[in-house]
């Protein structure tokens, strides 16, 4: 059976917040676009953290007024493109995260393994 890569199923146009954005606007791009998280990262892409709409609800009422990094999670479980499936899924089950940034060498990101991308093609390749 064939081994399938983040590169095989990461999304690659993943919506993001730049760091120094305020938590109304990572709120806005979620809401708008249907995602549940945004990687937060600088001018040149690199990630520097992952605000989700729990971070948000999490933090109370009146947290529009923040930047992003003041709710962002920092400690991150980073892929790149060659890190496997099983891999993935493992941290995933694991952890309880949702989310997994796929980046280059430089921490600039590629793309993003989602829960829901890796069912999506786990269907796709007939997996399940």
């Amino acid at each position: 059976m064939r081994e399938y890569l983040a590169k095989d199923i990461m999304i690659k146009d993943v919506y993001t917040i730049k760091v120094g954005s305020k938590v109304a606007l990572a709120r806005l791009k979620m809401m708008r676009h249907g995602v549940g998280g945004l990687p937060v990262v600088d001018d040149k892409g690199t990630v520097l953290g992952m605000i989700t709409q729990r971070d948000i609800d999490l933090a109370g009422s009146d947290v529009s007024h923040l930047s992003v990094e003041d709710l962002m999670t920092t400690k991150l479980f980073k892929g790149n493109e060659k890190t496997t499936l099983r891999e993935i899924v493992e941290i995933m089950v694991k952890t309880g995260i949702q989310r997994i940034p796929i980046v280059d060498h430089k921490g600039r990101l590629l793309g993003l393994v989602t829960q829901t991308s890796v069912i999506k093609q786990a269907l796709a390749y007939s997996l399940l």
